[in-house]
C-alpha cells in the first residue's frame, strides 16, 4: 500500500534516500535544496513531498509556498497595467501559490525509485499530498514547475485528469562537450560568430580569472551586482541572499564553486557553477553591468567554462535560462519545458487556462526577457 508524508525541512528525511532516487537534475538534489531552504529567501517557505511502500521511499519533490503576482511573468502593457492596479491595491492579482520544484531549480525536482513500474500512479499519489497540503496551506494556485519535454507524457498521464494543463516555460540549453579543444569548437560555429568571438575575446590580458568555493570576503559585491540585475530584469520571481551564494559550494564542495574575474584589483564578476562527472551547470553570473559589458564578460564566461569542461572531461555544458539567441549562435540546442497549473476554484481555473498564452514565457530566440541569471 502506498502511503505519503509531507516534511516542513529536508533535514527530516534520510540523504541517502533521498539521492537514491532517479531524477532528471542530479545536480540539484539533496545537498543544493538544502542549501536553498537554509538561505532564508524573502517569502518562501518549503515543503517535501514522500511517497513510500512500507519502508522504501518510491518518490520525492520539494516544494514551495509563496505569493505569486500574476505579472511576474509578463512583460510590455500588461505588466505596467497590473503593477499599477497593485499601486492602489496591494492585493490585487496576488494568489498565493503552492509549486512543485523550487524557484532555484531548473525543474520540479521530482525524483522516483528506478524500481518503480507504474509511475504515473506513483506520481498521482504524489500530487494528491500535495494539493492537500497545499490547500492546508491556504493556497489556491497549483503549480508544476519545469517540467521538460521528455517527461511531458508522465505529466500528461498523472496531472491532466487532476485539471492541470501545461503552459510554455523557458527551455533549457545545452551545449554538448564533443570536440577536443577550443579550436575545433570555434571551427563549429559560422564564420560571423567565429570573427565576433575572437574579437571579443581579446580582452582576455585584461582579465584575472579565479576558481574557488570561498566568497566570503567579496560576497557583499557579489550582492550587489545581483541586486542591480534584478533591478533590470523583466522577470523576477525569487529573491537570492548572501547565504545563498556563498552556502551553495559550502554544501557541495567539489561539486560547486565559483570562477571570479577581475580587473586588476576590482572584481567585475561571479559567476557559480555546479559540476558533477558530465555535466557543468552555469546558475548565475552576476556582473558589473558597465564593465562588465565593456569587457565582455559574458562571452570570457561563456568560453572560460567551456574550456573547464574541456579540461574537466565533461561532456554537457548547460547554461542558464535566458539569452537564447546568443546559445544558439554558440551551438546549444534546447529542450522545451512547460509549467503545468491548475487553480482549486473551478471558475478562476477555467478564466485562468483561457488566458494562461498571455503570461506563457515567450520562448523564441531574441524575444525571451533577459532573467536575472543573464546579462
Amino acid at each position: 500500500m502506498l502511503s505519503a508524508r509531507v516534511e516542513a525541512s529536508l533535514r527530516a528525511v534520510d540523504r541517502a534516500r533521498w539521492e537514491a532516487l532517479r531524477r532528471p537534475d542530479p545536480l540539484e538534489s539533496y545537498d543544493y535544496l538544502m542549501a536553498v531552504e537554509e538561505a532564508g529567501l524573502p517569502g518562501f517557505a518549503w515543503r517535501y513531498v514522500l511517497v513510500e511502500d512500507g519502508n522504501e521511499l518510491l518518490a520525492a519533490a520539494p516544494v514551495f509556498l509563496t505569493d505569486y503576482a500574476l505579472e511576474t511573468t509578463l512583460v510590455g502593457p500588461g505588466k505596467a497595467l497590473l503593477e499599477g492596479v497593485r499601486k492602489v491595491f496591494p492585493r490585487a492579482f496576488k494568489l498565493k501559490l503552492a509549486g512543485m520544484g523550487s524557484p532555484c531549480t531548473g525543474s520540479p525536482g521530482l525524483g522516483i525509485s528506478p524500481t518503480v513500474a507504474d509511475r504515473p500512479a506513483v506520481l498521482a499519489k504524489l500530487l494528491a499530498a500535495f494539493e492537500t497540503e497545499a490547500r492546508a496551506s491556504r493556497c489556491g494556485l497549483f503549480a508544476l514547475k519545469d517540467v521538460a519535454e521528455p517527461e511531458q507524457a508522465l505529466f500528461d498521464a498523472a496531472a491532466r485528469p487532476l485539471g492541470y494543463r501545461p503552459m510554455a516555460s523557458l527551455p533549457i540549453a545545452a551545449l554538448s562537450i564533443d570536440f577536443a579543444d577550443l579550436d575545433a569548437y570555434f571551427a563549429r560555429l559560422t564564420y560571423a560568430t567565429r570573427k565576433d568571438m575572437r574579437r571579443k575575446l581579446r580582452v582576455l590580458p585584461k582579465l584575472r580569472i579565479e576558481v574557488r568555493e570561498e566568497i566570503g570576503d567579496v560576497a557583499e559585491r557579489l550582492l550587489g551586482f545581483y541586486a542591480a540585475t534584478r533591478e533590470r530584469a523583466d522577470m523576477a520571481f525569487e529573491e537570492l541572499t548572501a547565504a545563498y551564494f556563498e552556502g551553495v559550494p559550502r554544501n557541495m564542495p567539489g561539486r560547486a564553486f565559483w570562477v571570479l574575474y577581475w580587473e586588476g584589483e576590482t572584481l567585475i564578476g561571479g559567476n557559480l557553477l555546479l559540476q558533477d562527472a558530465d555535466t557543468l551547470v552555469d546558475k548565475y553570473i552576476l556582473i558589473d553591468a558597465e564593465r562588465g559589458r565593456a569587457l565582455n564578460l559574458y562571452f570570457v564566461s561563456w568560453f572560460t567554462n567551456v574550456r573547464l569542461c574541456l579540461e574537466r572531461g565533461l561532456a554537457t555544458y548547460q547554461p542558464g535560462q535566458a539569452a537564447y539567441e546568443n546559445k544558439l549562435r554558440l551551438g546549444c540546442r534546447l529542450t522545451r519545458t512547460s509549467i503545468w497549473f491548475r487553480h482549486r476554484n473551478p471558475l478562476v481555473n477555467g478564466v485562468m487556462q483561457l488566458f494562461s498564452p498571455l503570461f506563457a514565457a515567450d520562448t523564441a530566440p531574441g524575444n525571451v526577457s533577459v532573467s536575472v541569471s543573464e546579462t
